[in-house]
């Protein structure tokens, strides 16, 4: 039976992995920011963003976003790197010499890999959230432009029995064009409110309607009402409207999934985003495990030449791996697969593919 106790090459190895890990994302991050700096500065100077709100509420917030999207990454990397120096040193060799079995190599590397997969969980689930929300209510106000809608023809489900239609949007005034509100009964039209525009009006949280006319229908007969101006209450209001495909990246899981049950009701397409948002959660993560294993299996033989092939082929495949991520969301938005299914794709590919390299390992 192995022993699963942490002997002290476990640790050694954890600490490599673990401290390796943390050094590259930490020093990736500083360079990131650095050049993000430079980017934005002229934006900052000009819209006179406040010092402090550029350190703790921009950039403080940008790190932790940072942290999850180059994980994998340097996942991959980081075990290429350090595990290619233990062959070059012959430590790998004196490791399996030792009695100690290829699987049981791997048990220090699993525990490193379940610490990070951990850590970005919890960063997924519960930090990274509202660090965004404040990260992009900065970039809304001091970096980017007015947002606009472009979509046409906008349908919306508002209740089992209830349908709204806008042929545009205009963000800038709140105004929607060629408004409908149609209510129905077992199928039946009951109503129809037809108006030229239909202005969201903060002060009573609704909408103001202008050149409307509402038809009444009954199974004997049909009334048309017509005015200049009526104002209306439905389930949808302008921010739904102004929200960026981003905005889900701020939403917590629950109200993700809340989020996701009511665009699912309105027949809303930017669902799609908050879908592929709520799987990216758990799929990216869960890849740290996959990464390690091919990492592992890559560099453990000693070859001539040093490493520096190893770290070509371990960045190559680790972009390989983001390449096929953005595949699969393009995939979720052309409707080709549904989002559970195409965001596991890119996990169960290289699952595959680290398995084969694990059978071919040295042992």
């Amino acid at each position: 039976m192995m022993n699963l106790k942490p002997t002290i090459i476990d640790r050694y190895i954890i600490k490599k992995f673990i401290g390796t890990y943390l050094f590259s994302l930490a020093l990736i991050s500083v360079i990131i920011v650095v050049f993000n700096i430079s980017e934005n500065v002229d934006d900052f100077i000009e819209k006179k963003a406040p010092l402090y709100d550029i350190i703790f509420h921009f950039y403080l917030n940008l790190i932790p976003q940072l942290t999850n999207m180059f994980s994998s990454l340097f996942v991959f990397i980081t075990v290429i790197f350090f595990t290619s120096k233990m062959a070059g040193h012959s430590e790998i060799i004196a490791i399996l010499s030792g009695g100690v079995s290829f699987g049981r190599l791997m048990y220090p590397y699993f525990l490193s890999a379940l610490v990070i997969f951990t850590g970005t969980l919890l960063l997924n689930l519960f930090i990274i959230p509202p660090a965004n929300a404040e990260r992009l209510e900065f970039e809304e106000q001091y970096l980017h432009s007015f947002f606009t809608n472009d979509n046409r023809n906008i349908h919306f489900q508002l209740e089992p029995n209830e349908y709204v239609y806008m042929e545009s949007f205009m963000t800038w005034n709140n105004t929607a064009y060629k408004f409908s509100l149609e209510k129905f009964e077992e199928k039946k039209l009951l109503s129809k409110l037809q108006a030229e525009q239909a202005i969201w009006d903060t002060s009573f949280s609704g909408w103001r309607v202008r050149n409307y006319y509402i038809r009444h229908i009954t199974d004997s007969s049909e009334t048309i009402t017509r005015g200049k101006q009526l104002d209306t209450v439905i389930s949808i209001t302008a921010e739904d409207l102004r929200r960026r495909a981003n905005s889900y990246e701020s939403l917590g899981y629950s109200d993700l999934d809340n989020e996701i049950d009511l665009l699912t009701l309105r027949g809303d397409k930017s669902v799609k985003y908050a879908l592929v948002e709520k799987y990216k959660r758990i799929t990216v993560p869960f890849s740290v495990f996959i990464l390690s294993l091919i990492g592992v299996s890559l560099s453990s033989q000693k070859v001539r030449g040093g490493i520096g092939l190893k770290i070509g082929l371990g960045v190559g495949l680790s972009f390989s791996y983001i390449i096929f991520l953005r595949f699969a969301e393009m995939f979720v938005f052309s409707d080709f697969l549904t989002p559970l299914v195409a965001l596991w794709i890119p996990n169960l590919l290289f699952l595959v593919v680290a398995i084969y390299l694990y059978v071919k390992a040295p042992k």
